[in-house]
């Protein structure tokens, strides 16, 4: 693939790295990518939280259904006094609950 320019904006920074050294962190950072053998255009943690914010869509609109062309459906709503159900979120159990976890 071809790479991509990407820009970013530090808006706090508690490590006071340099800017060569925030440079070399983000470049390194794009080859540890757990889904792919090869550098990604835009650092890992940006695309774990992506992947986090599409699978809590799931807990958050009960009726989403992905419809296996990476898009996704919305059925019926359920609605009880104007208010949407949400599903509770799974509980952890107790030995995964200091660990990552990416799939």
């Amino acid at each position: 693939g071809t790479s991509r320019p990407a820009h970013y904006h530090v808006l706090w920074d508690e490590n006071n790295f340099t800017a060569d050294g925030i440079q070399s962190l983000t470049n390194n950072l794009c080859y540890t990518y757990a889904r792919c053998t090869r550098s990604v255009s835009v650092v890992p943690p940006a695309y774990y939280a992506h992947l986090a914010a599409f699978r809590a869509r799931f807990y958050m609109e009960p009726d989403v259904q992905e419809n296996g062309s990476g898009g996704c459906q919305i059925g019926k709503s359920t609605r009880v006094n104007g208010v949407s159900g949400v599903r509770p979120l799974p509980a952890l159990k107790e030995n995964v609950k200091r660990v990552m976890f990416y799939c």
